[in-house]
């Protein structure tokens, strides 16, 4: 292996996957409680559901978040990374051969 090609493991920092989903859990916790009105005067029972629908929520959010990024990462090629890209990613390889330009009908 040559030195620079990163491997699977730097891609893939588990602290940083699981920092990402906490994030993002925090975020919609936070956005469940303010949208439930929980920071605003209301009975105890009202605050406890909200309360108990935000940490249901953020979990959620940290499960998907953390499968959907670590399986994106599943995807990537660590030997592509430290490759560059000098033409565009959605274009063929090479272009076939046998298309030419395109000739307008004879009339």
């Amino acid at each position: 292996m040559t030195e620079n090609q990163p491997s699977r493991r730097d891609l893939m920092k588990p602290l940083q996957l699981v920092g990402l989903a906490f994030v993002a859990a925090l975020f919609a916790g936070g956005v469940t409680l303010v949208s439930m009105g929980f920071f605003q005067s209301k009975p105890a029972e009202e605050a406890q559901g909200a309360l108990v629908l935000a940490l249901i929520v953020a979990g959620i959010v940290f499960i998907a978040t953390l499968l959907i990024v670590s399986l994106l990462l599943l995807v990537v090629d660590p030997a592509q990374v430290a490759t560059p890209v000098d033409r565009p990613v959605l274009y063929d390889p090479e272009p076939d051969a046998t298309d030419g330009p395109e000739t307008p009908p004879a009339r």
